[in-house]
This record gives C-alpha cells, sequence and structure tokens, in this order.
C-alpha cells in the first residue's frame, strides 16, 4: 500500500505538535491528502512539563504540580497556546498515523516505510524523532522490572505503578542532570526516600556552578533526597524475582532499592537517515534555516543540529521544550516559503528552565567564561530564595541564570543585550565592581 502526502512530520512529541499548529496558521487548513503526523506512540502528542511528579489516588496517570494531568497535558498548552486535542487535527484535516513505526527511509526516493510494510511518500519532510534515553545495558539488572526511564507516557505510567506499589519505598535515581534532578524532586513530593548517584562532583554540571549545585542539593537533602553518593561509579545488583532490590556502587557501598530511575542522558533519533543526511554532534545537520544537506527535507528539535548566532555560529543540538517549539516553527516558515526564504536565519538564544518543588529558574545564553553570583542562597530565609549568576566572557556577558525571578525580570534577560543590561543593573545594586563591561 502507498500513501502520498505533500508533507509529512515524522515524530510524535513537542516539535511535531509544534510543527502542525505552524502549518495551519500560516497555510490554513489542509487538503486531504496534504499533511500527516506519522508517530510510533498511540498516544497523541504530549508536552511533559517540569516539575513535581504526583499521582492522586483513584489516577492512573500522572499529577503534576498545579493540577496538570497526563494525558491531558496536550502539545502547545505548555506554552499557553492552543490546546490540541483530538477534534484539533481532525477539524484542521490533519491526517494522524499513530502505533506506526518507521523502519526504513529512502531520501533520494521520498519514501518512508513503515513496520506495517507500508510506503509513504512525501514532497516535504520534517524529521521530528527526538532522542531516546540512554540505558543502563551493560549493568546486570538493566532490564529488570523496576528499572525506570522517563521518555514518553507508557515510561511515566510505570513510574507512577511503581511508585503507588512502594509507598515510603525507597528509590535510587542515577545521574545528576534534568531528568534526575526532576524526578528526585518528583519523587520525594511523593514520599519516597531518594538517593541520587552521579559520577560528576556535583548536580546539573553542564550548567551549574558548584556554587549553584550546592544550594539545589542543600534543597533536595532537606526534604528527603540525599546527594552523598556522588562522584561514584555505579553497578546494579541484588536481583530477586526479576527485581532490583539493592544497588551496588563500585566501592561496593549497597543502597536499598525499590525503584531505580535512570537519566544519564540521551541520543538523537538519527537511525534512519545515518548515511543519507549529513550529521553532527550527535544529530542531523542543519542550515539556518532548518533544512538538511537534502533540500527537501529539515530536522526540529532534539535531533537537529542548528547554527547558535550567540555562539558565533556554532552548531549545536539543544535538548529542550523551548528548542523544540521555536525549531518546529522556525522550519515549517521555511519548509513554506522556502524560495523566498521568508523564515530568515534562526536566531535561537538558548534557554533552560525547570522547577524543583516550589522553585523555578531559568538559564539564558552560554555559560562560558567567569562565573559572577547574586542574591542569597540561604534555605533559612523565610522569603523565597532569590539569586542567580551571569557569566562573562571576553569583557561580554555570556549567560544569565536566575532563581526566583518574576516575569518582568525573566523577560528582561530573555535578549543577549537584556542579559548584559541586567546584569549591569545586578550588579550595580550590590556595589560590586564592573569595569570589565
Amino acid at each position: 500500500m502507498i500513501r502520498s502526502f505533500e508533507y509529512v512530520i515524522l515524530g510524535g512529541g513537542v516539535a511535531a505538535g509544534y510543527a502542525a499548529l505552524e502549518f495551519v496558521r500560516r497555510k490554513g487548513d489542509a487538503a486531504p491528502g496534504e499533511l500527516c503526523i506519522i508517530s510510533d506512540e498511540d498516544v497523541r502528542f504530549l508536552s511533559l512539563p517540569a516539575g513535581d511528579v504526583k499521582f492522586m489516588g483513584n489516577s492512573d496517570f500522572v499529577m503534576f504540580a498545579g493540577g496538570t494531568r497526563l494525558p491531558a497535558f496536550h502539545t502547545c498548552v505548555g506554552a499557553n497556546d492552543e490546546l490540541l486535542k483530538a477534534e484539533w487535527y481532525k477539524i484542521h484535516g490533519v491526517e494522524l498515523i499513530l502505533g506506526t513505526r518507521v523502519i526504513s527511509a529512502d531520501v533520494r526516493q521520498k519514501t518512508l516505510r513503515t513496520f506495517h510494510d507500508e510506503t509513504i511518500s512525501y514532497k516535504t519532510l520534517i524529521v521530528a524523532t527526538g532522542a531516546k534515553a540512554l540505558k543502563l545495558e551493560e549493568f546486570r539488572g538493566s532490564d529488570a522490572e523496576n528499572v525506570c526511564y522517563l521518555r514518553n507516557i507508557k515510561d511515566a505510567e510505570k513510574l507512577v505503578g511503581i511508585m503507588k506499589s512502594y509507598p515510603d519505598g525507597n528509590a535510587v535515581v542515577i545521574g545528576g542532570g534534568y531528568i534526575g534532578m526532576e524526578c528526585a524532586a518528583a519523587l520525594v513530593a511523593n514520599n519516597i526516600k531518594v538517593t541520587m548517584v552521579f559520577p560528576e562532583k556535583y548536580c546539573m554540571s553542564r550548567l551549574f556552578t558548584p556554587k549553584l549545585a550546592e544550594f539545589y542539593e542543600e534543597l533536595l537533602h532537606v526534604k528527603r533526597s540525599y546527594f552523598h553518593q556522588r562522584n561514584c561509579s555505579f553497578v546494579l545488583g541484588g536481583l530477586i524475582f526479576g527485581k532490583v532490590t539493592t544497588a551496588i556502587l563500585r566501592d561496593h557501598r549497597r543502597l536499598p532499592a525499590n525503584l531505580v530511575v535512570v537519566g544519564i542522558g540521551a541520543r538523537a533519533n538519527t537511525e534512519l537517515f545515518e548515511g543519507q543526511l549529513a550529521m553532527e554532534r550527535g544529530g542531523i545537520k542543519v542550515n539556518e534555516q532548518m533544512q538538511t544537506s537534502d533540500a527537501s527535507v529539515y530536522a526540529v528539535g532534539d535531533v537537529a543540529a542548528f547554527p547558535v548566532k550567540l555562539l558565533g555560529g556554532d552548531v549545536r543540538r539543544l535538548e529542550h521544550v523551548d528548542c523544540a517549539r521555536r525549531t518546529a516553527r522556525h522550519a515549517v516558515t521555511a519548509a513554506l516559503s522556502p524560495a523566498a526564504a521568508a523564515a530568515g536565519d534562526i536566531d535561537y538564544l538558548p534557554f533552560f528552565y525547570s522547577r524543583v518543588f516550589a522553585l523555578s529558574w531559568r538559564f539564558y545564553g552560554d555559560n562560558a567564561g567567569e562565573a559572577v553570583h547574586f542574591g542569597d542562597f540561604s534555605l533559612s530565609s523565610s522569603a523565597p530564595p532569590k539569586f542567580g549568576a551571569f557569566w562573562v566572557s571576553q569583557g561580554r556577558i555570556a549567560g544569565a541564570f536566575l532563581e526566583g525571578g518574576t516575569p518582568e525580570e525573566y523577560d528582561a534577560i530573555a535578549t543577549p543585550c537584556g542579559v548584559e543590561r541586567r546584569c549591569r543593573t545586578w550588579l550595580s545594586s550590590r556595589g560590586r565592581a564592573s569595569r570589565s563591561l
């Protein structure tokens, strides 16, 4: 069986949902055979929010702080945009091909072949395949039934199920990055005792300074999550009836474990296009219009490696929901008007944010150069914490981090010039010298 579409979006995550929304906004409702989205997941596209994971007594789904519940947290609502329910796709003529895994792609022939032996042809393809969680495949017990990853709705359902089976149980979280930090906070909020294990000297080491990390580590320690296993290597062990009961460190320390959550990074899903499209930094290389080495193919979100103007055109692959949203919009604009280049060159300011318990931080720019901290890092204050850091490189502000900011303050640092202007103000208000700026 062969089906043909003018535009095909391959992927079922945030980037795919935003690409569909941008298509409809710019071109109007899709005609039959004009636009389809192919996803190997059975559910529509979800935007997993940051923050505490909670669950209600009779709910089978994840409950997030603030009342957000899966699978009702539809793509695009996370950025206060349209709520893309099933009816939205139907009303606007977007055909959804769900539960369908693409097993091969032929870029020259402009075709995709599915697991069901169906061929789907396209004129323009937008690759939004995202990334897969790295697995602990080299360790005994890595496939045990209480070892969890967190990448899709099935992963979330499995995690919640185990949490409900072991109230007040013990969890080991492997990894000190985004997934590790947010999962640790979520588990603690659900009365699970948590030990985090990571090889680095402190959590979020790719972004945080030691001083920033110390605050959040202490926060989690106060909330019953413990960081005394940092700078460690890890071995799984203690299997009973297919479940991990004990996590064993390289130095032979043993940690009780009813649940193991693994957050050690991700690898872009590029397999379908390797040998056909140019690759860089572990992703599909694109130009300033998110166009790949083949003019009929665009790549967006976690899978795309694109030039970042702020970093002098250095090619980066940025794994974050904000990047997925913005690259998807840009690619659709470029794909709909390729000759006119209406989209221009993407000018993305790297942006990351996260929530830990009731706290929320944002980071803009690049953490290159010397870090200068400001604000009150004390947990004993009755007022909500408010502090941050900025990075100075070659006499200019390269990046800024802020915890506890107001919407106006976050907006003020959301542009490269705003980062520098705001940081000058903070320096001045605190009597710090800023001669190099």
